[in-house]
């Protein structure tokens, strides 16, 4: 029997080589420095994620420490996408190479799939290592390589579902058809806010509108009503969001589906919603010229963005004008146009609200998001980086102001009655990450403040600034955001590091994210003054945790999609030439990214000619051992595309001299 004290637990992750490793992140294992490794034949039938019981096998001198898996404690998941190949038999090839076995699927568990389908199976139990798992089909996707088929099955071995179930679908439709009806009453029990000039401002393709922004100058009687100066002016601006709780109560269909789901997934051609879409791009939508419920958030404030009152409560709105951001950038441009008093206004406050940001010490890690142009067919016929405007940073501010104001009132709220929340937190960075980045800086010539591994928002902020414009800017910038922790949902509120708040939740967008509607819900017992019971506590630690998750889910589903359709334009561009930097460094290979499409490839280390290369960890960089040739995170370059692998979403790249 087995020394308890030699036992391990946590989740295996797998290489796309089979080897494993123990994740050693949990509390209980942080005495141990480094990962364990298991071989492929010491897994025990364990895959990727699931939960494990690890035996340690003697230390060998020199080596990593190496386990043994002695109990599968539970499966990470039991779905996966793959193609089908008949050879003397029926096979699935998995998508995900983690999967490093080929099911084997009976002729009477095949739903007839022939060589070439795309397929989602079901694992049966499999506890024999010493043959391959066995499945069963439970749909047949379609063609591989064709557009739509590799959508969904990115969709799906992502472990979301397009479809939505006939008892939610009833229930959106009935929910939908009484609260049509009954529109009239419950304004009148509501803030009535239609008469305010109202906007939204959303991506050109949107076809759900969480959010819209109101304007009222207040009048000389209204500014002393409230208690204030009339020596300057003062304005009411208003965030309102898509009162999605109000149609999708707790208990019923609608909301477990929503629950399971979490969010919204996007990908390049299509989302999944995560309401059905009579509620997500229709009554909940705030669609232009229609009465629409809301939650509202109005702050009175002057034009330096300050704040003297703020409201909170349920409202019926009609939004004036659906602006694309583009349409609001032009009115901003010109200083002319529909609704251009309000906007140009809006602006000003906004970037008085970012400077005050900025100023107490957010990062300022600018993201670049790709977009594409498909032809008919799917095929991608252009790749593009989405240009950032001012009206982008205009919403966010206004979003950011609500989220944190919306988080402040709920904490202070909670604060004798020990009420629960769910709240949007970003933790310290690991103070051994931030040395080894502080070491790193030092070596190009900069200096990022720190005490033993510990710094604060504002000193990363600083740095970023002071790297602006430099030829090592993308090189810090990239190592900086890997020393970052992940934001996530959580009920203990330990503030947002890279937002430098101390107070954020996510309120603004209910109708493609859980955790708002959950917020919805907080902030209206609240107000009613009954605020949720403690007893809710574990329940919303349980929906904080499967949030976080199905957030990476999702992040990884729409990296897929991208990825996927980045290698398909490729391929159609093998030998060409392209301007690139290195945007990482590994053992085995140098990852370039196409400046104007952001296609990522590979250079791989043994196709580098006359030396060999090594990785320098610690400095972001590959080095020639006789040459002493570097290749370095945020290098500029120019490649040639080599190869163009749709099965493994991967591309080959060359340096050209």
């Amino acid at each position: 029997m087995k020394d308890q004290k030699e036992l391990l637990t946590g989740p295996v992750s797998v290489s796309s080589k089979g080897v494993g490793y123990l994740a050693l992140s949990e509390d209980r294992n942080r005495d141990r420095d480094e990962d364990i490794e298991i071989e492929n034949a010491n897994l025990l039938a364990a895959l990727n994620g699931d939960e494990v019981e690890v035996s340690l096998l003697p230390r060998v001198e020199g080596e990593r420490q190496k386990g043994e898996v002695v109990r599968l404690i539970r499966r990470a998941r039991e779905s996966f996408v793959g193609v089908v190949e008949v050879n003397g038999g029926i096979f699935v090839v998995p998508d995900d190479r983690r999967v490093y076995r080929d099911f084997i699927v009976k002729p009477e568990n095949s739903m007839g799939a022939k060589t070439g389908d795309k397929v989602h199976v079901k694992l049966l139990p499999w506890t024999d290592p010493k043959k391959n798992p066995e499945a069963t089909v439970v749909q047949i996707i379609g063609r591989k390589g064709e557009h739509n088929t590799e959508m969904e099955a990115i969709v799906i071995e992502s472990g979301f579902e397009n479809a939505f179930s006939k008892e939610v679908l009833d229930e959106a439709e009935e929910v939908a058809t009484r609260e049509r009806a009954r529109m009239e009453e419950e304004t009148k029990l509501r803030a009535d806010l239609r008469d305010i000039t109202t906007f939204t401002i959303d991506p050109f393709d949107a076809k759900d509108f969480d959010d819209a922004i109101s304007v009222k100058k207040l009048t000389t009687e209204e500014i002393k009503a409230a208690g204030l100066k009339a020596s300057e002016p003062y304005y009411e601006i208003g965030v309102h969001i898509a009162d999605v709780s109000h149609y999708v109560r707790p208990g019923g269909p609608l909301d477990a589906e929503a629950r399971k789901r979490g969010l919204s997934v996007y990908l390049v051609d299509r989302t999944i919603p995560m309401l059905p879409e009579v509620l997500s791009n229709d009554l909940c939508s705030l669609n232009p010229h229609v009465d629409r419920l809301a939650f509202s958030a109005i702050f009175t404030m002057n034009e330096r963005g300050e704040i003297s009152k703020r409201w909170f409560g349920k409202s019926t709105i009609n939004s004036n004008r659906r602006f694309t951001y583009e349409d609001a950038q032009e009115v901003l441009d010109k200083k002319a146009g529909d609704y251009a008093e309000e906007l140009l206004l809006l602006n000003k406050i906004a970037y008085e609200l970012r400077k005050v940001k900025f100023a107490e010490g957010a990062i300022d890690f600018e993201t670049t998001e790709i977009k594409f142009k498909l032809d008919e067919k799917g095929k991608p016929i252009a790749v593009y980086k989405k240009e950032r405007f001012d009206t982008h940073k205009l919403v966010e501010d206004y979003m950011l102001l609500a989220n944190r104001e919306v988080a402040e009132f709920i904490h202070k709220s909670h604060k004798d009655k020990k009420g629960s929340s769910l709240y949007r937190i970003h933790d310290l960075p690991d103070p051994q990450k931030i040395s080894d980045l502080s070491t790193f800086l030092r070596a190009l010539g900069f200096d990022l403040k720190n005490k033993d591994g510990k710094t604060t928002s504002k000193d990363i902020n600083d740095l970023l600034k002071r790297a602006d414009n430099s030829p090592q800017e993308d090189l810090i910038k990239t190592a900086t955001i890997r020393s970052m922790s992940k934001a996530i949902y959580s009920t203990k509120n330990i503030g947002h590091f890279g937002l430098a708040f101390k107070f954020y939740t996510h309120f603004t967008s209910p109708i493609r994210r859980y955790p708002d509607l959950i917020v919805h819900r907080v902030l209206q017992q609240e107000l009613k003054g009954t605020p949720v019971d403690t007893d809710e506590f574990a329940r919303l630690e349980r929906i904080a945790a499967d949030s976080s998750a199905r957030e990476v889910n999702a992040a990884e589903a729409e990296r897929a999609s991208i990825k996927y359709k980045q290698v398909e334009y490729m391929a159609d561009r093998i030998g060409k030439t392209f301007d690139g930097k290195i945007s990482g460094v590994a053992e085995f290979g140098i990852f370039v990214e196409d400046i104007e499409t952001g296609c990522e490839g590979m250079v791989r280390l043994r196709d580098l000619p006359n030396d060999f290369y090594t990785l320098d960890k610690k400095n972001f960089a590959i080095v020639g051992e006789r040459t002493k040739r570097r290749y370095s995170l945020g290098d500029k370059v120019k490649f040639k595309v080599v190869s163009a692998d749709l099965e493994k979403r991967a591309l080959d790249y060359t340096f050209v001299q």
